[in-house]
Formats: structure tokens, sequence, C-alpha cells
């Protein structure tokens, strides 16, 4: 390992370390009370996607008035940009091997108290639930049961756990009583108005957190190895005239009609998301509840769009598309506005985000709590964010984001693909086009090093699918006959010996 690596994790333990006394103009905050919580997010909305980040294309004048208005992060990558272990790092600051969530459709191990939702509530929140869910498992059409796996969001939990019908004539929900209701309009406006009602009962004499996740701009399907977008008439008559410019990545392949029309109408519907967006805060002010409020919008993953020639999927690539994603951050009175490249990923924002409440997250959280680093700027308190993909098909790799590189690489044991074997100059390099992985031997080694500290930060062995599946681990969906998994594949794995895999290209 080298010496750089080590010194990059020793300070990331540090800070990783649980509460941090938060000081400065947050300790005037605490006077008044813990602030509320409101938190935002979309599905495979990619970073590049909106105004405030340099797209004059697509139309997000909500977005770019909550970043104007707080921290904008630059850097915010998601470690495995695909819907299940991203939804399950955000609600328990574990890894995927220790919270069990390791692929698509894997039910989250009941959390006992430690996660996010169970954490806000001991801590006397009124919590509050809308929208997708996606980390029950099994059966995606079905209600998400009350008790233990809803984590601790013992409030209003209004969910359809995971759709892409999101027209008024299909898109649905299940109701409190566990009946499928309609929504009758199109699901982002439908989830934005039930989360208006929450907020509608709130006051000032209670802290509330509230999760709302939206599921556009996701496609819904394909056609003709092109993904679909197609949307509200209103939205994509926006984008009718355009003639979009596509990502370099994109271009280089296919710089299609089809193509374009995939691109339109993926911003119509991230304008449609702005919108709702805009809903919900224009509430929280009517309700005269926005000064006390930590508000903010991110996303789960980014969408590739046909960059690379990636068909697979729309995600789960290491690439900026696919894995950088928009994090916009307010906290009046205490968060001045600005930009921040502070390297930040999903297994940080519990710990982060409960920093900044003033509640000591839970020792289980493997993230790191950056509040203090946010609260004073210090953007070089973090330098890396870990990626790890744990997959049934090619891509599945393990990595490390930094300010200077993009890295990925398989095991040696994988038959190599070129989008999973990467090393990408990031400041040379910004449209992640010039693949230097064979090439760069000296950055590809430090990046190596880098990737082996990160594992061993989560015992990770570099265990794939394959073998996790094959060690026995109760992963069967509740509704197929198995019952709740509560062994993480991190406890399979250690009781399986499994050797640590070398890396392609050692």
């Amino acid at each position: 390992m080298s010496n750089q690596a080590t010194r990059v994790n020793r300070r990331e333990v540090i800070m990783s370390m649980a509460s941090v006394p938060l000081m400065g103009a947050q300790a005037a905050a605490e006077k008044r009370r813990r602030p509320n919580l409101l938190f935002l997010f979309s599905d495979q909305h990619s970073y590049d996607m909106m105004g405030c980040s340099g797209n004059r294309q697509v139309q997000t004048p909500v977005m770019d008035r909550l970043s104007a208005e707080g921290i904008h992060f630059s850097h915010c990558f998601s470690t495995s940009p695909v819907c299940s272990p991203y939804r399950s790092m955000l609600l328990s600051g574990m890894h995927p091997l220790s919270n069990g969530v390791f692929f698509n459709d894997v039910t989250m191990i009941p959390g006992k108290g430690k996660y996010f939702g169970e954490t806000l509530t001991g801590a006397g929140y009124r919590t509050g639930y809308f929208g997708k869910w996606h980390i029950l498992g099994g059966n995606r059409v079905r209600a998400i049961p009350p008790g233990e796996l809803r984590y601790g969001f013992d409030g209003p939990f209004l969910s359809n756990n995971c759709t892409t019908m999101f027209d008024a004539a299909r898109a649905y929900y299940w109701n409190q009583k566990g009946e499928r209701t309609l929504y009758g309009d199109w699901e982002p406006y439908a989830q934005s108005r039930q989360a208006c009602s929450f907020l509608d009962e709130q006051s000032a004499d209670k802290p509330f957190a509230m999760f709302l996740s939206w599921h556009p701009p996701h496609d819904h399907g394909k056609r003709d190895q092109y993904y679909v977008y197609d949307t509200q008439p209103d939205l994509m008559e926006l984008y009718a005239k355009s003639d979009p410019e596509l990502r370099p990545a994109v271009a280089q392949l296919d710089s299609s009609e089809r193509r374009k029309q995939q691109c339109r109408d993926y911003m119509a519907q991230t304008t449609g998301v702005d919108r709702a967006l805009g809903m919900v805060l224009d509430k929280l002010k009517a309700k005269g509840l926005d000064r006390d409020t930590i508000v903010v919008y991110t996303s789960d993953h980014g969408d590739c769009l046909g960059a690379y020639g990636w068909h697979s999927s729309a995600k789960d690539i290491p690439h900026d598309c696919s894995s950088r994603v928009p994090f916009l951050l307010r906290y009046p009175g205490v968060l001045k506005p600005r930009r921040s490249d502070l390297m930040i990923g999903p297994l940080d924002l519990m710990p982060t985000l409960l920093g900044l409440m003033n509640i000591a997250p839970p020792e289980s959280c493997q993230g790191r709590n950056l509040s203090k680093a946010i609260v004073k700027a210090d953007d070089r308190a973090s330098e890396s964010v870990p990626m790890s993909m744990i997959h049934s098909g090619p891509e599945e790799y393990r990595g490390v984001i930094t300010r200077d590189w993009t890295f990925a690489v398989q095991r040696h044991d994988k038959e190599p693909h070129p989008q999973m074997n990467v090393l990408y100059d990031r400041r040379e390099d910004p449209h992640q086009i010039r693949n230097q992985f064979s090439e760069n031997r000296k950055a590809r080694r430090k990046m190596m090093d880098l990737t082996r500290t990160w594992m061993k930060r989560f015992d990770d062995p570099f265990v794939s699918h394959k073998e996790l599946i094959a060690s026995g681990i109760p992963w069967k969906y509740p509704d197929q006959g198995g019952s709740v998994n509560r062994t993480s594949p991190l406890e399979w794995v250690k009781q399986t010996k499994l050797q640590p895999a070398k890396f392609h290209a050692e």
C-alpha cells in the first residue's frame, strides 16, 4: 500500500468518528431547536443535467435557486450507482456488505434501532416517507408492511415500492390501509401534494423529518435498444423545437434523431421533477418553516443516455454520467451559500446530516460525519469516494473517485470489459473519453492502492455476486418462501473464509 493511500485513509477515518461538535454559526442555531429535515431525491438524475451545473439546455429554475441559496456540492458520487444499494446506504449509513442490499431487489437487514429513520424517531422527530422505496425485495407490486421493514419511519408512509409507471392512468401507491390506490396525476406531482399535506400538519413545536423519493427522470422501458423517457405533453413541448447538444461520449457513437429525442424527453422529465420540488419548497415557505429546515436535493445515480454505447443498463458504470449526482444543501442562518468540491457519497449522508442536526450518528455508521467540515468550509477534509459494484453481469468492480481520477477495476477472473476497467483524468479529460487504464501504470497503481484502503475499511475481499449466492446466504425474498435475512453478506464471507481476489491487470 502506498504512503499516500495510508495518509488519506487515516485522515478519512478521523473524519468518520461518531459525533463531531458543531461550532460557530451552528452554535447559535442550537438555541432555537433541532432543525427539521426535508430530504428530497429523484431517481437517475445525472449531475450535469441541471442549469446550476452549467447545462444551458435543461430548465431547472427551482434547483438553480436552491443551489444559489445553499451549498452546491460538485463532487457527490454514488458509491454503487444502482437503485437498491444506494437507498440502503442512505438509510443505514452502512456498506451493502453490511446492510445486506448487495444487489437490486434485496431486502435490507432490519436495523435494530440503528438506521436513519429509527435514529430520527428516537430523537423525537415526526417522520414521513413518500414515494419510491425499493429495499423491500421480492415482488415489487406490494405494500411495505408496517413494522421493522420500514426501519423507523412510523409516521405517514405512502409508497409504491418500485414501479416505472408514472402517468396518471397507471401511477399508484399503497395507502395507509394497504390498498392499491391510483394517484390520478403524474406521479411526482401527486407525491409532492402528499408531502405538502404532511407539511400542513407540522408546526414549530416539534421537529419533523420528511423523505420524498421521486422516480423520474428514470426511463420506463426499452424500445429497440433505446430507453424511453416520454412524459407529460406540456413538459415535452418545452423541448420539442430544441436541437440538444449530446454528451461527447454519446455523440461520438450515436447522434441520431432518436438519440436526441431521448435526451429531450429526459430533460422534460427533469423539468417536471424541478416543478415538483418547487411545490414542496413553496409549501415549506408558506408554513413559515423554511428558516428552521435543512433541505437536501440529490439523486441515487445518474443516466448514461447512450454514452459509451452502454445498453445493458442506463447506469451501473463508474463514469460520471452514471455515478455523479446532484447534491444541494440549504440550511438558512447556519450554512453560507457557496460552491463546494468536498468529496461525498451516500455512506456519508446519514452521519453528516445527523451531525448537522446535532444528533450523534450511531456507531454502526460506516460513512464519514462531514458536518464539521461543511460548517467550516473545509473541502479538503475528504479526498475520495469509494466505488463498489456487486453485480451478476459484467458491471462488477471496485474503485475510487478523487478530484484527479476516476478509477475502477474488475476481478482477475472476470472477462475484461472496457467500461469496468477504467482510469480517467478528471481534470484533463472531463468528458471521460480517453481511458488510461492500460497506459498509465503509475496512476493505476496509486488508485489500486487507494481502492484497497477503502476495501479494507469494509472488510471486502472483492467478493463477487456469484460467490455470495454460492455461499448460501439467505437472500431469498420474503414473498418467495424465505424469511427476512438477518445475517450480513460480510458475515457469510467470513464464515466461508473467502480468499481476497486479485485485481485485473495486476
